[in-house]
């Protein structure tokens, strides 16, 4: 089953790393972002990536061109240039990097890639959001209702702490406490081949237009995943798991 990661926007509001790459590319414990969701996927044995990108696409090409040699031991002859593997560390993934413009929106990125899928069922998801979410269990799901989509639903991470009042005396306060309130598209999607059918264009967002008309039609199912996940918008949510990296206790760890 191939898996689709949507990588080619501007990332705006993490300006100060995305001015130099795009925001898959951004750094967390020596890696991209990109290589911590191909982990993910790659734990429950997704291997074969399709890689929509757009803005500053050539550093994704570039990564994953040099990806062998740069994680691989070498003996190289100076005088002749001949070099040879000695060992390696890279793992068994296919990847596809396709530039599907810089402009384009998310679900025409989606549709941009069509001719690449295939008439067999895919994954889909965002490349600025780790979490640890069953993939597996995750396909069984949609395979069991049988309709054109699965979206995995999670709780939103709270940016803010929250302040309890009772009058005008704080009765509790937390610096980090998790809102319990509401779902939100936490991506790490399953989609059927006709859901491309849906996109009409460069123009259409995935989020706004495509998963609306499939829920109007009754399309698309929700997978509930109450564990960890958190997208990287800003600086501070980058530290946030830079620092769970650093710690040892990754929670989207999951090889």
């Amino acid at each position: 089953m191939k898996t689709v990661i949507l990588a080619g926007g501007l990332g705006t509001r993490l300006a100060e790393e995305t001015s130099l790459r795009p925001k898959p590319m951004v750094e967390i414990g020596g890696k991209p972002l990109l290589w911590h969701i191909m982990n993910i996927y790659a734990a429950h044995g997704c291997l074969d990536f399709l890689v929509a990108a757009g803005y500053k696409g050539e550093f994704i090409k570039e990564y994953f061109r040099n990806y062998f040699f740069h994680n691989s031991d070498l003996h190289i002859d100076l005088a002749t240039g001949r070099t040879d593997i000695v060992s390696t560390n890279s793992p068994n993934w296919r990847v596809g990097v396709y530039d599907t413009g810089a402009r384009t929106l998310t679900g025409g990125r989606a549709r941009r890639l069509k001719q690449h899928l295939g008439r067999e069922t895919f994954l889909l998801t965002y490349g600025d959001g780790v979490g640890n979410v069953d993939v597996s269990r995750l396909i069984a799901f949609h395979r069991a209702h049988g309709s054109l989509a699965t979206v995995t639903v999670v709780r939103p991470p709270a940016r803010f702490g929250s302040v309890v009042l009772d009058d005008e005396v704080v009765s509790d306060f937390s610096e980090k406490a998790p809102t319990r309130e509401g779902w939100i598209n936490g991506g790490f999607m399953v989609f059927e081949p006709a859901v491309l059918d849906y996109i009409q264009g460069d123009d259409e967002s995935l989020e706004a237009v495509t998963l609306t008309k499939l829920a109007a039609d009754r399309q698309l199912r929700a997978f509930k995943h109450e564990g960890f996940w958190q997208p990287v918008d800003t600086l501070r949510e980058k530290q946030t798991l830079e620092s769970l990296w650093e710690s040892g206790k990754a929670p989207w760890k999951v090889w």
